[in-house]
């Protein structure tokens, strides 16, 4: 009894969503258990949840626990019991509405990548660090940073025990897009998803690759490819990364794979592959850091364990060792289960929630930033630049003093709140 009172007791942080498909259930599941798991500073409610059809997303708001409904994005950013607005839309949207969102004095968070472009990133970017001095704060979800296995990487490279980084090697691969019969998805149209594999699947592993060295890229060489370049027209509403085709076929305008290889500020190597068509790859996220003193490995698909060597180590007994990341020294741990009791996706998204909620209570920064979104952003430019270039390397153009309107009117930017 005195537990649930200490909760009521507690100031509220309402949470608007905008979308509720596929990141729209992954972010409302982490909404759902933050409080319930964590100690948190303010306890979210989940307030509304937005999108364009209203059966759909009445539906939708039934099935996570969100109180009400909205069809329009722009009623539900200005709405009193909404204090922070999760958009979970796909990039061609992200502009109009975080920007909004925080001239309406609200916190965004704002799923990757944070545009479609570098011109939209500039722009939320700005609107970000003029709301912060009202006390707005903007985070990007890379939830991949909130793995306990990678939090506990970046702690030993901080830490010094891989010493001087010499390489960095991420690739990211799945295979939903191998059918060629697969039918075409928003996420295969430039117009509302800005790149395919790359934005997707290389917006995580550039972000990634900076996290955990934190040091950002400075320049790219780089190669795509669309091995499919038609498809067959959606035939009904799609859900997550499955859907239906007719019989019409339209064009792929987005690529399939990108491969790219780039340096890091203090002369680091780094190569990286996305694609979304690696027969037999589901989801795997993999990633290798070597060093002067040691070297790390992870993969997604096992992600509660941490592979590290310490070639500090007599030769004759050094190894690479598995670290079992589910201890509560670990982070994120403390409030999980007993040791080996393993973690799953789902509870990335729980941690990304406790990590900005304690950042709004506290009014400090929150990470990545909508300016860690951008530098992601201006190596996506950087490496489409380069590919159209037939892997010519190109720097990755350093921020710039003036910043440009979006390159989509209001009306060009229809939100795609089914995403």
């Amino acid at each position: 009894m005195e537990q649930r009172d200490s909760e009521a007791a507690r100031p509220t942080l309402g949470v608007g969503m905008v979308g509720y498909a596929f990141m729209g259930a992954a972010h409302s599941q982490g909404w759902r258990t933050v409080g319930r798991v964590f100690d948190l500073p303010l306890r979210p409610v989940l307030a509304a949840i937005g999108g364009r059809d209203a059966a759909a997303v009445r539906a939708a708001a039934d099935r996570h626990g969100w109180a009400a409904a909205e069809t329009d994005w722009r009623d539900l950013v200005t709405r009193d019991d909404v204090q922070l607005v999760d958009i979970c839309t796909p990039g061609d949207s992200h502009a109009e509405i975080a920007v909004a969102a925080l001239a309406a004095g609200k916190h965004v968070l704002c799923e990757k990548p944070l545009a479609n472009s570098v011109a939209e990133a500039e722009v939320m970017a700005a609107a970000a660090e003029r709301a912060k001095a009202n006390g707005q704060l903007a985070m990007v979800g890379f939830n991949y940073r909130r793995v306990p296995a990678i939090a506990y990487a970046r702690r030993l490279i901080a830490d010094g025990r891989l010493g001087a980084l010499r390489h960095v090697r991420l690739a990211y691969l799945q295979d939903w897009l191998v059918d060629p019969d697969f039918p075409l998805t928003w996420r295969l149209r430039r117009e509302h998803a800005g790149s395919g594999a790359l934005g997707d699947l290389g917006a995580h592993i550039v972000d990634l690759a900076q996290y955990l060295a934190g040091e950002p890229l400075v320049g790219v060489s780089a190669l795509s490819e669309t091995f499919v370049r038609e498809r067959p027209l959606l035939a009904g509403a799609s859900a997550g990364l499955t859907a239906s085709g007719g019989a019409e076929r339209g064009q792929v305008t987005v690529d399939d794979a990108a491969l790219f290889t780039g340096r890091l500020v203090s002369g680091a190597l780094a190569s990286f592959e996305a694609t979304r068509m690696a027969s037999g790859r589901k989801n795997a996220l993999r990633l290798e850091l070597n060093g002067e003193l040691g070297s790390l490995a992870f993969d997604l698909e096992r992600l509660n364990e941490l592979s590290f060597h310490d070639h500090t180590e007599p030769a004759a007994s050094s190894g690479f060792r598995r670290i079992l990341v589910t201890e509560a020294e670990h982070p994120y741990l403390e409030a999980w289960w007993p040791p080996g009791h393993a973690l799953g996706y789902e509870h990335t998204f729980a941690h990304q929630a406790r990590d900005l909620v304690h950042a709004i209570a506290a009014g400090t920064d929150p990470a990545p930033s909508f300016a860690d979104g951008l530098q992601v952003q201006r190596v996506l430019a950087a490496v489409e630049e380069s590919a159209e270039k037939n892997a010519v390397y190109t720097p990755v153009i350093p921020e710039r003093t003036s910043v440009q309107t979006p390159v989509q009117t209001s009306e060009q930017a229809s939100v795609q709140a089914q995403a």
